[in-house]
């Protein structure tokens, strides 16, 4: 079985969705899957990636950044309580 990580991907700003798209055809076509996308406030998408692509990600120009993806809270305890 092969490794893969839970990732975001985002997009430098201005990247065309074909660029981006093709991005998500390589991960597909290597086993991986695209989770959301993100289209209004940034360019890029969740995914999970096999580690045999995770670098080829890494060598792209037009990606901005690429995160763990992981749970997020919202929730906080005040100060003093």
């Amino acid at each position: 079985m092969h490794s893969a990580s839970k990732i975001i991907v985002l997009f430098k700003e201005g990247t065309a969705a074909d660029v981006v798209e093709a991005a998500a055809q390589k991960i597909i076509s290597n086993g991986g899957s695209i989770g959301h996308r993100y289209s209004t406030t940034m360019i890029g998408f969740a995914a999970t990636v096999p580690d045999s692509v995770l670098s080829a990600l890494n060598d792209d120009v037009h990606i901005e950044s690429i995160e763990a993806d992981g749970e997020v809270s919202t929730l906080f305890k005040a100060k003093g309580n």
